[in-house]
């Protein structure tokens, strides 16, 4: 049954929480003065599954895929939801990763319909008032962005909303959220990618990104206006660049209920995937050498959370554990020589891997040098993981670990 009583006519098949379409009963279409609106056939929900099964079939590009799924959504969210959910293996390459990247860089010409709430820097001081204009005062979950790392894309500014819409779109379809209590947020603070400011149908502002001061002041206030407009609501920061991510969640941790989905997200289901290997080598985590092609917030957070599992199943000591994992970034192999770089970029994060140890660069060079027995990739450098590097880790493992993460897959290190 409808989710608003109060609702009637045009504006209920206008309204995708609301409408069911061919679905409506004759005494709903009664009810809600929707006769007429819609074509005179009842139709059952599994018939309207099974039109829908052979429009989606009849479509071949991936992209097409998904643009079909969201057009979908904006109609009928009740007969999407059911789609997703009843083959939800098949249809989550199409709702998230990997075809929602390429979604995202063509979100200005894809997405008919705008989804989520867009607030601007050009908003500052007035940001609770944009928040007001949201449909709804009850909101359980919000998946914020800036749009600076969108996956392995890079900068895709506003462009990167597909985003929130589809973590929020798994995260109904999978975990039984209510769709009409979440929210997909974008940041609009600028981009730095000079194709979408020459992009005509670039939906955000055409300038460069808003740093410092005046972004902390800008987040603080989008923040306080969010927990006072949804008080208790779980704000997740997804895809904010590396040095951003990781300076917003010390910030607010304490503070709201939040969490970063790239540093803290990532490392539960790969710590829980190491484990699982683990199991089936034989070994346990505290007896694996890991190495990280990638040291953002991805590598990182992974590694943080295997010091964390250390420390707490075998009281190992914090330093010991981080003498588990080792990092290597653009420049090279992540080491104690090349401190001074990290402090003077902000990137802290990667200080407490950077280990006493000759300076190198070039995976195969780190791995004669290091010996690790699992190597982890999150650097969005596709075939990085070579037949030469998977030959170099059999050579010194019998059973090595090897986990490529980089999404989208065209970015996969393998």
């Amino acid at each position: 049954s409808p989710t608003n009583p109060t609702m009637s006519g045009f504006a209920v098949v206008r309204d995708s929480l609301q409408n069911r379409g061919s679905a409506f009963t004759n005494e709903e279409r009664k009810k809600l003065r929707v006769t007429g609106l819609v074509p005179p056939r009842v139709f059952t929900l599994e018939e309207q599954l099974a039109r829908t099964r052979a429009q989606f079939d009849a479509l071949q590009a991936p992209i097409d895929k998904y643009k079909y799924l969201m057009d979908l959504q904006d109609v009928n969210e009740t007969l999407f939801y059911r789609f997703v959910m009843d083959n939800v293996t098949e249809m989550m390459p199409f709702i998230y990763t990997p075809t929602v990247g390429e979604g995202c860089q063509k979100y200005g010409t894809v997405i008919q319909r705008p989804r989520g709430l867009y607030i601007s820097i050009e908003h500052k001081g007035s940001v609770a008032d944009v928040i007001g204009n949201w449909y709804s005062d009850k909101v359980d979950v919000i998946v914020m962005t800036d749009g600076e790392r969108i996956l392995g894309l890079g900068d895709l500014g506003t462009y990167g909303m597909g985003i929130p819409v589809g973590k929020l779109n798994l995260y109904v379809a999978c975990a039984g959220v209510n769709p009409a209590r979440v929210l997909p947020l974008t940041l609009d603070v600028g981009t730095n990618t000079k194709s979408l400011i020459e992009d005509p149908f670039y939906t955000g502002l055409k300038q460069p990104r808003v740093r410092g001061a005046e972004y902390d002041a800008f987040l603080e206030e989008v923040m306080v206006a969010l927990t006072t407009k949804f008080p208790g609501v779980l704000v997740q920061f997804e895809d904010f660049g590396n040095t951003t991510a990781f300076h917003l969640l010390e910030r607010y941790r304490g503070r709201v209920c939040t969490f970063n989905d790239d540093i803290q997200g990532t490392a539960s289901v790969s710590l829980a995937g190491l484990i699982s290997a683990t199991r089936v080598k034989g070994t346990k985590i505290k007896d694996e050498l890991f190495l990280f092609m990638g040291a953002g917030e991805a590598g990182t957070g992974i590694a943080d959370l295997i010091v964390a599992e250390l420390v707490a199943s075998t009281g190992m000591s914090v330093e010991a554990a981080r003498g588990r994992c080792w990092l290597i970034d653009s420049k090279g192999l992540v080491v104690r020589s090349r401190m001074h770089d990290f402090e003077a970029s902000g990137q802290h994060h990667k200080i407490p891997y950077a280990h006493e140890h000759e300076e190198a660069s070039g995976l195969l060079s780190v791995i004669e040098a290091v010996r690790p027995t699992a190597i982890i990739g999150v650097s969005a450098q596709p075939g990085v993981f070579s037949e030469e590097v998977v030959t170099a880790m059999c050579r010194h493992n019998e059973r090595p670990i090897i986990f490529p993460l980089s999404n989208p897959t065209s970015l996969s290190e393998c």
